[in-house]
């Protein structure tokens, strides 16, 4: 009997596809009974290379061909990293699972410098994030940082044609494409917290596909799960999309989840920062809390400038 195919959509970079590879990998494990094919679909943000990020907007950026995709039946499921997802979920769609979290720390790429406390006085980083210019010009004023976008290989090879010092990318993607090496320092999360669901890999569906929920369900991390839920409960508490500068890491420890998260000036002069513990059931009752903290300490504020300022 011919095994069934399902279709899975990924973004064209070489991190999306070793991503919805891992995807596939697990399945086809656990679901021998299935075939699965990949299709590549390129997105808006794949298209606009040479515009900050903050000025091109982020609602379904790196994800809406994606989703328009499954609507039409063209893919059963979508493979997006998770911090790529906007929080409002187009009608009709769902994020069916969320796989294990990997590292969600940032790292330091450079070739000249060991670690962080090492760079150099006006050091040249490159960065496209608001979220970690804000964090990196707190704890030093005195860096020059450039923009830069496109795939990590782009990155890299911008980071030796323009001299700079180093690049800040995500730890997970780094790893994952096996470059370990090119890692000169993992950043604490006191100077840098990540983007909300850096580091996992989200799995998105029709919402009303039965057949296709219980088969990704299986690659969901329920602990990855509970966290990235406060963490998405925080950024649409606060209204922030992936390009404005909001950090927050979600932490499940002795079967309590732990919040961290903060909003930051994009000069990096305030960062208002704090956390918020509770029971994991509970996980985005804890999110929409801790923002209501954030906001009663002046985010609302920093948050409302911001957006005048880059136009969103």
């Amino acid at each position: 009997m011919t095994k069934r195919i399902i279709k899975v959509g990924s973004r064209q970079s070489q991190l999306a596809i070793w991503q919805t590879k891992y995807v596939v990998e697990i399945l086809k494990n656990k679901c021998p009974e299935y075939n699965f094919e990949i299709i590549p679909i390129k997105t808006k943000g794949d298209k606009i290379l040479d515009v900050a990020l903050a000025k091109i907007g982020d609602k379904g950026l790196f994800t809406k061909e994606l989703e328009m995709a499954i609507l039409s039946g063209r893919i059963d499921f979508a493979v997006h990293s998770m911090k790529d997802l906007p929080t409002v979920i187009p009608e009709g769609l769902m994020i069916a699972a969320m796989t294990r979290r990997h590292d969600p720390r940032d790292a330091l790429i450079s070739n000249k410098h060991r670690s962080f406390s090492e760079l150099p006085q006006g050091a040249k980083i490159g960065t496209s994030s608001l979220r970690r210019k804000a964090q990196l010009l707190n704890k030093r004023p005195d860096l020059k940082l450039v923009d830069i976008r496109g795939n990590i290989n782009t990155r890299l090879h911008k980071m030796d044609t323009e001299n700079l010092d180093g690049i800040i990318l995500a730890s997970a993607g780094v790893e994952r494409l096996g470059w370990q090496d090119k890692i000169a320092e993992k950043l604490d999360f006191s100077i840098c917290l990540p983007a909300v669901g850096q580091g996992s890999i989200g799995i998105e569906i029709r919402s009303d596909n039965e057949e296709i929920y219980q088969i990704v369900r299986l690659t969901n991390d329920l602990d990855t799960e509970a966290s990235i839920l406060a963490e998405r409960a925080l950024l649409k508490s606060l209204e922030g999309g992936c390009q404005i500068p909001i950090g927050a890491l979600a932490e499940i420890k002795d079967d309590k989840l732990s919040l961290q998260a903060l909003v930051g000036s994009l000069n990096g002069e305030i960062i208002i920062r704090d956390s918020l513990t509770g029971d994991i059931k509970d996980s985005e009752k804890i999110g929409i809390e801790l923002a209501l903290k954030l906001k009663e300490k002046g985010a609302n504020k920093i948050l409302q400038e911001i957006r005048q300022e880059i136009d969103i």
